[in-house]
């Protein structure tokens, strides 16, 4: 029960983590432009991403441009868009690979490799988490080192966005996910099936691999006539055939008294 707890919790984490990533990656609130010293202007905001760069008015316009070349970004902007994307891939596969490998799911129930698929997606939790977390560090310690530069100009500067706030809220969740999900291979074994038990789902074999099903016993019928009696009851129904009146009383007898000699009882 534990550990079935831990993998649907590490689970909603490694979700919501992967959705913390695609957020970052898209959005273009990696750098916003830092309103201090001279450039106390806060008409037009300045933004940039991995993908775009973005000029916010005061009047409400709202103008984006995506960068044209490829070749031309810098080193670490391709690094990012890189990691990023390889990130979010990797959260998705582990997605798939978790909802299989929990205990709170029926497949490959009752195998010994259920354990090893839910760890295996804890794992790519893990990677993914990693992949995210290194080039928003990464962006992070440079805005600071470039805000604190005495020789840089104050309208070059920029502060952190609200993209970094989130991919490494996103790297944290994702990677807590997928350490309490690689807590299934700290499951029990049975020695003697080769599988885990499941919860909540009871064993379905045995200790030989047979089926634990419950014995079906059909409805059976005891006789507990006495065999003079049914030879006395058919004599009296033969001898009158000929006469309608009392053959049919003799019938009718007849079927009572056999009737009342069986005994039906139930399932066993």
């Amino acid at each position: 029960m534990a550990i079935a707890a831990l993998e649907l919790m590490g689970f909603f984490f490694g979700l919501f983590g992967m959705l913390g990533t695609l957020v970052a990656t898209l959005l273009p609130y990696w750098a916003t432009s830092a309103h201090i010293g001279p450039n106390i202007v806060t008409a037009v905001v300045n933004m940039k991403g991995l993908w775009m760069e973005c000029v916010y008015q005061s009047t409400g316009a709202f103008q984006c441009e995506t960068y044209n070349t490829l070749l031309g970004l810098t080193t670490d902007l391709q690094a990012a868009r890189a990691m990023m994307v390889i990130s979010s891939i990797f959260s998705v596969m582990a997605i798939a690979v978790s909802t299989v490998g929990m205990q709170c799911t029926v497949c490959m129930d009752g195998t010994a490799f259920k354990s090893k698929v839910a760890g295996v997606g804890g794992s790519l939790f893990l990677l993914a988490g990693l992949l995210s977390l290194i080039p928003v560090s990464w962006k992070t310690h440079e805005l600071v080192q470039t805000f604190y530069m005495q020789n840089m100009p104050a309208s070059l500067k920029f502060e952190i966005g609200d993209c970094l706030y989130v991919g490494l809220a996103s790297s944290l969740l994702s990677m807590l996910g997928g350490g309490l999900l690689s807590a299934s291979y700290c499951d029990d074994f049975d020695g003697s099936r080769g599988t885990r038990r499941h919860y909540p789902y009871p064993d379905r074999t045995g200790p030989r691999g047979t089926s634990h099903l419950m014995a079906y016993h059909p409805a059976t019928l005891h006789s507990n006539t006495n065999p003079n009696k049914n030879q006395t009851l058919n004599s009296h129904a033969s001898t009158d055939t000929h006469s309608t009146t009392p053959a049919l009383d003799s019938r009718k007898k007849a079927r009572q008294n056999t009737a009342s000699g069986y005994d039906v009882t139930g399932y066993v």
